[in-house]
């Protein structure tokens, strides 16, 4: 495979390019990946996933573009005159039938979340915590293929599972970041590469936030895009003071600071300005169980695709227990963010999208360590993981009997 690179590592610098099957996927330990790459440089891990078998094709993907709970969009250029066109989806099955033999790709977020297949993928990332995993995309893009040159406001790993795309990026810190007016996208005006890779099935490139970079496909490729995003400071300022606002008392208000007649009576004094300092400071020191019950809460429901309904028709506890012993299996809902915290000894805060529930560590640490729960899983439950168990099944978090399809949500 040819490789073209504009710019290297020098000697007794971190190398940009490692092999990952000399530990796969990164290459490295996962302490060392973090403590050097994360979030602060790219690095290009050649066959980190040297045995990748393809969890859907082409087609796959095409039909779930059809879908409508599939968020998809089809991107195609115009080389001669370098302009762009997005579609958005849900898509009739002729629009691809009608589609050029180059220069176009279909991208289809989510699609952890509506096939099983694709989520196993993300056991591979377990090294970071799982809050953070926005979506698996995988995007389909014919000869030419591209979304033309861009920046991700989050972390992404790029797996190439089938074909070969070219890389280039940028890792200079004083290039434009300035956008094309003329075109949906948000496509840099300026982009000059200083690497550029080749990359096949099992080759995959990490790249932190803000890393400008462009990919074409060389052949018929699909690429999956591991996103790990995090919220902007403006967003965690303004979901948390929503969660100060609506626990604040009514009847506390604003008090003058200085009783004296004001001599210019439309002023705003310097005593009144810091007197509205300190009720913002008063009024926004959360104790530490309420900012964890905040930042659990919305870290959980940030950025997503659709909102879990309660459960219809929910058999009580000791058939639900009845059920299981019996063979039935119990799935974590695909579409139901998790994580959890500590609350003293041996007690736990579980967050399911947004909602929060009291439980202990052990059935903390059962939740995350898999999707789908038999008997043998959950037989060491106690009387009170059992009722949060309910709990979570009447909330339609945990799901009893067949797993979720695709349009359960």
């Amino acid at each position: 495979m040819s490789v073209r690179r504009k710019s290297g590592s020098r000697p007794g610098q971190l190398p940009v390019e490692v092999d990952g099957q000399l530990a796969a996927p990164l290459g490295m330990p996962a302490a060392r990946f973090l403590r050097h790459y994360w979030q602060r440089r790219p690095l290009l891990v050649r066959r980190a996933f040297a045995d990748f078998e393809l969890p859907l094709d082409a087609d796959d993907l095409a039909g779930l573009a059809c879908e409508p709970v599939a968020s998809a969009r089809l991107v195609l250029h115009d080389r001669t005159a370098d302009g762009w066109k997005l579609e958005t989806g849900p898509f009739d099955e002729s629009r691809f039938r009608e589609l050029p033999e180059r220069d176009w790709t279909l991208l289809v977020q989510d699609c952890d979340k509506l096939l099983g297949e694709v989520d196993t993928l993300l056991e591979s990332f377990r090294f970071l915590p799982e809050w953070r995993v926005d979506d698996v995309m995988v995007s389909y893009a014919a000869p030419g293929g591209s979304v033309g040159p861009h920046v991700d406001l989050y972390d992404v790993f790029l797996l190439q599972g089938q074909g070969r795309r070219t890389w280039r990026i940028d890792t200079r810190r004083d290039t434009s970041r300035e956008f094309r007016q003329d075109v949906e996208l948000k496509i840099l005006t300026d982009f000059d590469a200083d690497h550029e890779w080749v990359l096949g099935p099992g080759d995959m490139l990490y790249l932190p936030s803000g890393v400008p970079h462009h990919g074409v496909a060389i052949d018929d490729c699909l690429t999956f895009s591991i996103g790990m995003r995090a919220p902007a400071w403006s967003e965690l300022v303004t979901d948390a003071a929503e969660f100060v606002a609506a626990r604040a008392s009514e009847s506390s208000r604003l008090a003058d600071a200085a009783p004296d007649a004001p001599g210019d009576p439309a002023r705003i004094s310097p005593a009144t300005l810091a007197e509205v300092r300190r009720v913002l400071r008063a009024a926004t020191q959360l104790t530490d169980v309420e900012l964890a019950e905040w930042f659990g809460g919305f870290i959980t429901r940030y950025r997503a695709a659709h909102e879990i309904a309660p459960a219809v028709d929910v058999p009580d506890l000791p058939e639900v227990r009845d059920r299981i012993v019996q063979g039935t299996a119990l799935h974590r809902h695909p579409w139901s963010r998790y994580a959890w915290q500590t609350r003293g000894r041996g007690a736990a805060r579980l967050h399911f999208a947004g909602d929060g529930f009291d439980a202990t560590v052990r059935l903390a640490r059962l939740l995350e360590s898999r999707k789908r729960f038999l008997h043998a899983d959950l037989a060491t439950l106690d009387g009170a993981d059992w009722r949060c168990v309910g709990k979570l099944i009447a909330a339609g978090h945990l799901v009893l009997g067949d797993a979720p399809s695709t349009g359960s949500h």
